[in-house]
């Protein structure tokens, strides 16, 4: 229905604007992607005025990117970490709010590292940087994490849009991870059989 009626009252082609993917998805919404930002914000004021009473419009945001600095020290935590980092690194010219600490986390080889969010500018300024908290020197590195299936063990989509059947991740057989009782040599990891074609 909201594709008709898109259809029906908004024509791209007088709007001058390219739409190079129009997607029902499962919870009843559309999403609708053009080739640049400002398309989309002229589209998005075009459906607005058209179809305001009967559609919601909704923009997504850009994500800001995720940096790791590896090896910070104890006293280091998500609440003094931007203060230390402006400080202590005044040749960046930092400003508040550049950075936002999002968690600390554990390696398995104990070194504790830390998530920030920054913007794209800081972000070029961390990488090139030499990172000093505390007596520490720290790197950065970009935080990614793999989008991965917990029903198929897949990569590249979450479970609510997975076509595949339930896998175990370490037998390669169709049942939960929990109720696997294969042992450390049996583990086969259904990954290395799909794209490396190896056990």
């Amino acid at each position: 229905m909201i594709k008709k009626l898109l259809k029906s009252k908004v024509n791209p082609t007088e709007i001058k604007v390219g739409i190079t993917s129009l997607k029902s998805l499962r919870d009843g919404r559309v999403m609708i992607e053009a080739s640049s930002r400002k398309e989309i914000v002229k589209l998005g004021d075009k459906i607005g005025g058209k179809c305001g009473g009967e559609v919601d419009v909704t923009i997504q945001k850009l994500r800001h990117p995720r940096l790791v600095l590896s090896n910070i020290p104890e006293d280091i935590t998500p609440e003094n970490a931007e203060e230390t980092i402006t400080i202590q690194i005044p040749e960046l010219d930092l400003k508040a709010g550049d950075i936002r600490a999002k968690f600390c986390y554990t390696t398995k080889l104990k070194t504790r590292n830390l998530v920030i969010e920054v913007d794209s500018d800081t972000r070029n300024k961390l990488m090139q940087a030499r990172i000093k908290l505390g007596c520490t020197i720290c790197r950065a590195y970009d935080y990614i994490v793999p989008k991965r299936c917990f029903r198929c063990s897949r990569y590249n989509h979450s479970f609510r849009d997975c076509k595949g059947d339930e896998t175990c991740p370490l037998f390669t057989r169709s049942h939960k991870l929990k109720e696997c009782a294969a042992t450390k040599s049996e583990h086969k990891f259904i990954n290395n059989l799909i794209y490396n074609k190896h056990h």
